[in-house]
């Protein structure tokens, strides 16, 4: 009779832990949505973008605003725009067949584009790209901040091949008054702001990185640092973020 209580007993507990794992895989195997939005202090139709970016922003919504150089030419130069953002969004902009780059323009894993003002879509491609499981995944461990950089250790797991690795550092959030252009006498709030960005061939599951903090950085400023697994088509494969 013991035997068979026993034995009943410890069916359910199989059972639990079959389950345990289970669920343990599956948010293994969530990758967090990656939003890429391509904006300007200088462009009088992005504000309305910058806001809903960081209304969306979540834990398993990954927010990067990428602040490009070619509308300093109006009359307000944005002090986080860099040519190199303006470059990245070229070579998105090649990957998708498009003639022409814009502002605001948001990037979703890296897979396709919309204007990035357009609350409905945005909302629409978060819900279905939320739903999506990825063979990656990325962790942050040990991260500390020194005076002008930012350590920390990583793992990953899935396939390396063909496969990089982005560091992104940003600025929570910044006001700024702007002067000049289409948007001058207003008030920005800008959210997510990259402000460093590195790329690296992923050659190892773990290891140990870094990245400068740029002079723009100041105390009071807020920080996040966002690891990215994506593959040489620049489809976002995984990624992770941990407020430094």
């Amino acid at each position: 009779m013991k035997s068979i209580l026993l034995t009943l007993f410890m069916v359910p507990l199989l059972l639990c832990s079959d389950k345990t794992d289970t669920i343990n895989n599956e948010i293994k195997n969530e990758s967090p949505v990656v939003l890429e939005l391509f904006t300007s202090q200088g462009c009088s139709s992005c504000p309305p973008a910058d806001e809903l970016l960081n209304e969306v922003k979540s834990n398993k919504v990954i927010a990067l605003s990428y602040h490009v150089d070619y509308w300093n030419y109006i009359g307000w130069k944005d002090p986080f725009s860099k040519e190199k953002y303006s470059n990245k969004q070229r070579r998105y902009a090649s990957k998708f067949n498009s003639s022409s780059i814009y502002t605001p323009q948001i990037v979703v894993n890296g897979k396709e584009h919309f204007v990035g003002s357009n609350e409905s879509i945005l909302k629409n491609k978060i819900s279905e790209y939320s739903k999506k499981t990825s063979k990656n995944y990325i962790t942050i461990s040990e991260v500390s901040k020194s005076n002008n950089k930012i350590d920390f250790k990583y793992g990953t797991e899935g396939n390396l091949q063909d496969q990089n690795l982005r560091i992104v550092l940003v600025i929570n959030q910044r006001t700024t008054s702007v002067k000049r252009g289409e948007n001058r006498n207003r008030e920005l709030v800008n959210s997510n702001i990259v402000v460093n960005e590195q790329l690296f061939n992923l050659k190892s599951n773990s290891m140990n990185g870094s990245i400068l903090i740029p002079e723009m950085v100041r105390p009071e400023d807020e920080l996040s640092l966002i690891l990215i697994v994506e593959n040489d088509k620049l489809d976002i494969l995984t990624a992770t973020q941990k407020a430094v």
